[in-house]
């Protein structure tokens, strides 16, 4: 390190605001400091988690009760949206509680809480440059058979090289009631697409593809028995829409 970390830089890292150069050095850091990279993870779950649920008050109507009468239109506009911006930053006192709620699965049934969960889990590691996966794409077989034991089901991650995205890799992650998986995908140009792939839905159902704005991420999802997917993406609908009917073609047969 060619200079001390310090917290400023840090809490700089969990919103993407340090430089290129600057970024490496604390990403090295954070390598060879697990319990401070878990940390802070933990921040950046819960900032996407906030954004999440209160980015949307920016562009709702005000309340007729609440609305500012006597200010100029203009004024009116900018003071309705300075505050709902600084209701956003207050909420950040109490970031954990409130992404703890946000994620917590008791509050939303198996299905509902699918979307919700794979467009967190999409905005927290495709911004990553070093690590955005466990197991890469050059270790496939290894990562198939790792996760599809964990999940105890075979697993077969799509192929999207004719959509142009190829396999970038894959992680676990912890679901409502056990492991989930996570394969990503990534185009020409940078932009990934992520598969979140869950075996608890206990109730052993079909549906049909649904979609769920969350924040910026669009998801498309769709329950198989117990099997449950959701492909998310920062797309125009259509495009996620293509894209998914590619991934369920593939996985069909194997349901």
């Amino acid at each position: 390190m060619s200079a001390p970390v310090t917290e400023a830089e840090l809490q700089a890292w969990v919103d993407g605001q340090l430089p290129p150069p600057r970024r490496a050095a604390i990403d090295d850091y954070l390598a060879l400091h697990p319990a401070e990279a878990a940390r802070l993870r933990a921040y950046r779950e819960q900032a996407v988690a906030l954004r999440a649920r209160y980015s949307p008050v920016l562009d709702e109507p005000v309340p007729p009760a609440l609305a500012l009468r006597r200010l100029p239109p203009r004024w009116r506009a900018n003071s309705l949206r300075a505050a709902a911006m600084l209701a956003l930053a207050l909420a950040g006192g109490a970031a954990g509680w409130l992404a703890r709620d946000a994620a917590e699965p008791s509050a939303m049934d198996g299905q509902a809480a699918l979307p919700a969960r794979a467009a967190l889990a999409h905005a927290v590691y495709t911004p990553e440059i070093r690590h955005p996966v466990e197991v890469g794409a050059d270790q496939q077989a290894h990562l198939v058979a790792w996760l599809s034991k964990r999940l105890g089901a075979q697993l077969k991650p799509p192929r999207l090289e004719a959509q142009g995205y190829a396999l970038e890799g894959g992680r676990l992650l912890p679901g409502q009631s056990g492991p989930v998986a996570q394969f990503m995908y990534r185009d020409a140009g940078g932009a990934r697409l992520t598969l979140y792939v869950s075996t608890e839905q206990t109730r052993n159902r079909e549906t049909g593809f649904r979609f769920a704005q969350e924040g910026e991420v669009g998801v498309f999802y769709w329950i198989d028995g117990k099997f449950g997917y959701a492909l998310s993406g920062s797309l125009d609908k259509a495009a996620l829409a293509a894209l998914a009917n590619a991934v369920y073609a593939q996985l069909e047969p194997a349901a």
